[in-house]
């Protein structure tokens, strides 16, 4: 094996790991106090159940075998007969590929989970998210990154998962908020967000990982990986400074939720296009990313009337395919040699440009079908919202039992406040000699 393309992608598959709890983070801080521990819980458990998923079956249909371009097979059942120890391309053992592609599959799903926070029971996101994982997920991993794939063999550009990851998991958003139908509290969100610095900090944890989903899909230490790096890096500040402008211009104040959402906007739209693109070119496509993800999220989404709770389409599916299409105008064989035909901007015309649009379609199209099948058939046997009442209630305490906060608000239960210095404050009369603790009559 290569040691240092072996390191890399160990590195590489841990900071994609890590950016699932970044976005449970960054999802719980912004719903509501009633839906922090559902949201949480409901980002977090897609890495456990994805985990078991592509061991069990999930490799084995991405990537091993063919049917027909657009599935693998199931002949390595848990992996069965794959010798992990032999080499890819860079030189990286397949078990180590196996692993960084796995994170893929954790993360994907939980990005979906911010459109319908607050009404779905728990119960149907999970089954949903196998049935979702073995019928649209892996069959576009293997439409897109196996050499057998029809969308590969297309010559589509991808480098780190516009169309399978972003795309995907925006489409699939829509869907369930349109089947989901509007919170009830639907319009009063903006003002109930349960902690801002959780936001910033799950961003930043989105960030950091961001690395290793783009510079690790180089597959190992080279010029291509360095180039994702910086054109990740340039998309993403580009974005954040273009969504704080676009904030203070029509809305007359930047917002810490704005800058957060607008550097996503940039992580996700640079994704398909990172390891081909220049610099500049990362700068546009973070810019047109941005703008676009902006005004559907200020201006579309209420009027085509879709409840997606945290934009996960607004951010996600409309960045994602600007993203995947502009691809088609800025790839040039100058930053990578795979590059069959330069973007529209380079002299390649509209070939590659084509190709992008008949990719980035084909993907909204099989998604949206696939989503609506699953989600109609499995409600024949399961309800898929909560009731009226759970929803109220908050389903941290209808579908769990917990609370996010169980610190006491002094203010409102000042009769049930009893702290320890109170309760027991004879033991403690000797640290304290000296010390006149005034008494608060109000909790004697």
């Amino acid at each position: 094996m290569n040691a240092a393309n072996t390191s890399f992608m160990i590195l590489s598959s841990i900071l994609v790991l890590f950016m699932t709890p970044g976005l449970a983070f960054f999802y719980g801080g912004l719903v509501s106090k009633r839906n922090v521990v559902n949201t949480m819980l409901s980002v977090f458990i897609m890495t456990g159940v994805a985990i078991v998923l592509w061991i069990v079956i999930g490799y084995s249909l991405s990537f091993s075998g063919d049917i027909g371009g657009f599935i693998g097979t199931v002949k390595n059942f848990f992996m069965n007969g794959i010798d992990l120890t032999s080499l890819t391309a860079t030189k990286i053992p397949t078990g180590i590929f196996a692993v960084f592609e796995m994170m893929f599959a954790v993360i994907t799903p939980a990005l979906f989970v911010g459109a319908v926070v607050g009404r779905i029971r728990f119960n149907f996101l999970l089954v949903f998210l196998v049935l979702w994982s073995v019928i649209i997920y892996y069959p576009m991993v293997h439409l897109v990154w196996s050499p057998h794939g029809i969308l590969y063999g297309l010559g589509v550009l991808d480098f780190a998962g516009g169309t399978v990851v972003h795309i995907n998991a925006g489409v699939t958003a829509f869907v369930l908020s349109a089947f989901l139908g509007k919170r009830i509290k639907f319009g009063d969100i903006p003002h109930t967000h349960y902690n801002l610095p959780w936001v910033l900090l799950g961003t930043a944890i989105l960030w950091i990982g961001w690395y290793g989903f783009n510079a690790g899909s180089a597959l190992g230490v080279d010029n291509i990986a360095a180039q994702a790096t910086i054109t990740t890096t340039m998309s993403t500040g580009t974005a954040m400074v273009t969504w704080m402008i676009l904030d203070m211009i029509i809305n007359g104040k930047p917002t810490l939720v704005g800058v957060c959402t607008g550097t996503l906007c940039g992580l996700v739209g640079i994704t398909p296009a990172c390891g081909f693109v220049t610099i500049a070119g990362s700068f546009w496509i973070g810019m047109f990313s941005t703008f676009a993800s902006y005004f559907f999220v200020n201006y579309l989404k209420d009027r085509i009337g879709v409840d997606d709770a945290l934009d996960a389409f607004g951010c996600h599916g409309v960045s994602g395919i600007v993203g995947s299409i502009a691809t088609g105008l800025f790839a040039t064989k100058a930053v990578n040699p795979i590059v069959a035909h330069n973007g529209a901007f380079y002299g390649g015309g509209w070939h590659q440009i084509t190709v992008q649009v008949v990719a980035t379609l084909a993907t909204i199209v099989f998604v949206a079908i696939a989503a609506s099948i699953i989600i109609k058939g499995l409600s024949l046997v399961m309800p898929m919202r909560v009731d009226r009442k759970e929803e109220e209630l908050g389903l941290d305490q209808g579908e769990h039992g917990e609370e996010a906060d169980y610190t006491v608000e002094m203010s409102k239960d000042l009769d049930e406040y009893r702290s320890d210095l109170n309760l027991y404050s004879k033991e403690f009369r000797g640290q304290l000699g000296g010390l006149d603790v005034p008494k608060d009559p109000r909790l004697h």
